[in-house]
């Protein structure tokens, strides 16, 4: 099995697409052509994670944090990434990361979160926009529902709770085939008007490609005529962060317990307790303060994220309670979230969890 059919489902999983322009996911190091020996998933990429790897004859890393970040002006062994780069090729290991856009998924690593919580009704705390696109294309008429069946199948036609939306409107297309064409119907040199269909569906952009293949397969026509639209509108099911809801309210001091438990924490930063009962709670793993006013406004008891710094607690404003629990904290359930999907996929090959303590932050308690 080459390297590229790993990533061909991980991106089926969470697709390039819904990365943040700062982002850098995707193969880091390495040939997807190469034939994949085995797969350690990691947290972030070291040289020991690296080491690791090749110990266990695996030569691909699926990592949550891009071990190439920002733009590299040199690699040199002078500072740790460019180690690490100059250890996985001499090593022969791909480095794939899959960062942001597992963060933008509600199934992704907030999703993990939120499980670990026990938290439910999850809906998306900042949705992102530009992921949508309208499809429109004619068709003959006696050949609508084909078509139609077809673009549904290729994941058109989800809006919120309900799939399989589209619309249509007859109308009559008109066309002359001209010499060395293979005319669906009418007669070459010789103007034609076909009764058709104007069909028009929703879908996601990282579904482009497919929504494609699917039309051009299903279409009688030698020549398809089909329109995409961008549009603004915003895809409730993608975005940064969630908030959900505990099945029962908690204490403040018996939450904060919780997640202390679950997330095998040495200590929590907060701001202070409110004295409410806690039953509506938002999150966002890693660096999540640009959130703080979203998690505001969807009147959350409770923020649980990461990296907040001194001033930025001041944002809580005596209306909710920002908990911070440190980065690694926050997603260090990510190895198990990736572990699982790929093993459920790859049932007859060798998938391994780092054992790497790759956590660069150590508390004095």
């Amino acid at each position: 099995m080459q390297i590229q059919a790993i990533i061909n489902f991980l991106e089926t999983v969470a697709h390039p697409s819904l990365q943040e322009g700062y982002d850098n996911a995707g193969l880091l190091v390495g040939k997807g052509d190469s034939i994949c020996t085995g797969i350690v998933v990691s947290l972030d990429v070291t040289e020991a994670v690296i080491d690791e790897a090749a110990a266990s004859g695996a030569n691909l890393i699926v990592a949550h944090h891009p071990l190439i970040f920002s733009g590299l002006k040199r690699i040199s062994e002078q500072d740790p990434v460019g180690r690490a780069v100059i250890c996985a090729i001499r090593k022969h290991i791909a480095v794939y990361a899959i960062h942001t856009n597992l963060d933008n998924i509600i199934s992704g690593v907030n999703g993990r979160i939120a499980q670990l919580l026990g938290l439910t009704n999850l809906r998306v705390l900042e949705p992102k926009t530009g992921q949508l696109r309208k499809f429109f294309c004619f068709v003959p008429t006696a050949h609508l529902d084909p078509v139609r069946n077809a673009l549904f199948s290729a994941g058109a036609g989800h809006i919120g709770l309900y799939d399989e939306a589209g619309f249509h409107v007859e109308g009559t297309g008109s066309f002359r085939a001209k010499q060395g064409a293979n005319p669906f119907v009418g007669a070459k040199g010789h103007r034609h008007y076909e009764p058709e269909c104007k069909l028009e569906v929703i879908y996601p952009v990282h579904l482009e490609q497919q929504m494609i293949t699917a039309l051009l397969e299903a279409h009688p026509y030698e020549e398809v005529a089909y329109d995409i639209v961008m549009l603004e509108n915003t895809d409730k099911t993608f975005g940064s962060g969630l908030v959900g809801e505990l099945p029962v309210a908690m204490a403040e001091q018996d939450f904060l317990a919780l997640v202390k438990e679950k997330f095998k924490l040495a200590l929590i930063r907060h701001t202070p307790l409110l004295g409410q009962p806690v039953k509506t709670v938002a999150l966002c793993g890693g660096a999540g303060s640009f959130l703080i006013s979203k998690a505001l406004r969807v009147g959350a008891g409770f923020y649980i994220t990461s990296d907040v710094k001194y001033h930025e607690f001041f944002g809580a404003d005596g209306k909710i309670v920002i908990a911070d629990i440190g980065h690694y904290e926050s997603e260090q359930y990510t190895c198990d979230l990736l572990f699982e999907r790929l093993q459920e996929k790859f049932l007859n090959f060798a998938v391994l969890k780092s054992v790497v303590e790759t956590n660069p932050v150590k508390y004095f308690i």
